[in-house]
């Protein structure tokens, strides 16, 4: 709990910082929206149709849109900016939609009698719509920093900290102190921001000079509270600024970014910070843009998902020459070191049942897999890894369930699937008795874990790429295994886990 507290500082602000920036430019951009489509009604269906359709776009899938949209624009394709567009075209539809309504629905009779005294449309406008449609407009200028405070929290994998961390870290590693604490922090400042909000309007509509000032006073201190990391990076010296470590969405990448980190900080000499659960395509596609510079990958994603290769009987060493030789010259990403161990995908299946049904290898499903559940993380079903498996063995399974990687385990225990796609170096496949069905046909490429460097961080930190380099050969299969038995079973935090490799390492 201390652990987890001490990060909170940070993460809330980012948070807060994110949630603030985008409600105001969401009401900036709705309220006037919402006026426009009151005096030309030829707009207000296109304009709240297509803010409508942005509402109904799954949040995720539209903050990890807008990643290779910038990319494509040139601009800074993870952390804050992806985000923030993401989140300000949230808060759109609320505000808008409660503008439109509020004026709409005031009586003709008042919009008359403004008329009748001799305002301009612009005065009654400011004087008479405006404060009489206030009480909706407010209503969803809360329902909408409501919202933007719970789809914050899903801009973790798009590179931008926020309390999200909490909840993806907490998810993968089984810690549910942090997805605890990710939630009730999530949930205070949801509650807080509509207190503000709700009582800002009552100040205004009582005339109380005193409650609005305490309102406004309020949002002034959480702006100050969130613009504080921001202050302190701008004023930070050049030398003091840290290598960036991406981790992607589970426990062996957490470990390992801190493995990476703290080798980077002991060896090297130079700051470094890690920047966890960011989605697989979106670490590679920061990586060769140089907005992280240095992530782990594995030779078998890289070569099924980036390079594009047939997954197929492939040759571990081929892969590994291949690989370094075509990210090089392709991308200009530097393979700093091959850590010594392969992570693979497998099929996993609980041993009693795998000894009832006589499977020891993917080819023993065979015609069996009609009658069996297969569960997968959410990306699995949708890699070349997946398709070369059924094609190779022509598995065609009753049903196929995507899943947080976290909860596949969960499943299997639970008799909820028979067969899981699990992680050679996965913990839990020994805490669990699984088996790992053997790829007989060789439809898995080789999988081995690979410490990838950016061109930048190459050419400028030559002590950095040789500190990284000295990690060659250094973990193997089951020292890995331990070390994500150590977060997930035995419920250690992956920095310390982290930590006390390479203390060992040292020795």
């Amino acid at each position: 709990m201390k652990e987890q507290l001490a990060l909170l500082p940070r993460y809330l602000a980012a948070h807060l910082g994110l949630t603030l920036v985008a409600l105001a430019l969401g009401v900036a951009v709705s309220v006037p929206l919402g006026v426009l489509v009151t005096r030309s009604r030829r707009l207000e269906g296109p304009v709240l149709g297509v803010a409508s359709v942005v509402q109904t776009i799954p949040s995720l899938a539209l903050l990890a849109f807008m990643v290779p949209v910038l990319a494509a624009l040139g601009a800074r394709s993870i952390g804050y900016l992806p985000a923030l567009i993401g989140l300000f075209l949230y808060s759109l539809l609320p505000v808008l939609r409660n503008t439109a309504a509020g004026l709409s629905g005031l009586d003709p009779a008042v919009i008359e009698a403004a008329r009748g005294v001799g305002m301009t449309p612009r005065e009654q406008l400011r004087r008479v719509e405006l404060p009489l449609a206030l009480p909706v407009i407010v209503a969803g200028v809360r329902t909408a920093a409501v919202l933007t405070v719970g789809t914050a929290t899903l801009s973790t994998p798009v590179g931008a900290p926020s309390l999200g961390d909490y909840i993806f870290s907490g998810l993968q590693t089984r810690n549910t102190t942090a997805v605890l604490i990710g939630c009730v922090a999530s949930a205070g400042l949801a509650l807080v921001l509509d207190g503000l909000v709700r009582g800002l309007l009552a100040g205004v509509t009582r005339r109380s000079r005193r409650l609005v000032l305490l309102c406004l006073g309020g949002f002034a201190g959480l702006a100050v509270f969130a613009a504080t990391p921001v202050v302190r990076a701008l004023l930070a010296r050049d030398d003091q600024v840290s290598i960036t470590v991406g981790a992607k969405t589970f426990t062996e990448q957490y470990i390992l970014a801190g493995i990476v980190a703290g080798r980077i900080e002991r060896v090297a000499g130079v700051p470094a910070r890690t920047l966890g659960s960011l989605g697989s395509t979106v670490v590679f596609d920061a990586l060769k843009n140089g907005e992280i510079d240095v992530y782990v990958d594995y030779s078998g994603t890289l070569w099924a998902n980036v390079l594009r290769r047939s997954t197929e009987s492939a040759d571990r060493a081929s892969v590994l020459a291949t690989v370094e030789r075509e990210l090089l010259d392709r991308y200009n990403v530097h393979v700093a070191a091959a850590l010594g161990f392969e992570n693979t995908y497998a099929l996993a299946m609980r041993r009693a049942e795998a000894e009832r049904l006589g499977i020891r290898r993917i080819s023993d499903l065979g015609a069996r897999a009609r009658s069996l559940r297969v569960g997968g993380d959410y990306e699995i079903f949708q890699r070349p890894e997946w398709r070369a498996i059924e094609r190779v063995y022509g598995l065609a399974f009753r049903e196929a369930r995507s899943m947080d990687p976290s909860l596949l385990y969960e499943a299997l225990r639970a008799e909820q699937v028979d067969v899981i796609t699990a992680f050679s170096t996965d913990g839990r496949i020994i805490v669990d008795d699984l088996v790992l069905l053997e790829d007989d046909r060789r439809a898995i490429p080789p999988y081995d874990a690979l410490v990838l460097v950016s061109d930048r961080l190459a050419r400028t930190r030559p002590e950095v790429l040789e500190a990284l380099r000295g990690l060659s050969g250094t973990i193997d299969a089951q020292e890995m295994r331990q070390m994500n038995a150590a977060v997930d079973e035995k419920k250690g935090s992956p920095a310390a886990v982290a930590a006390r490799f390479l203390d060992e390492l040292r020795r």
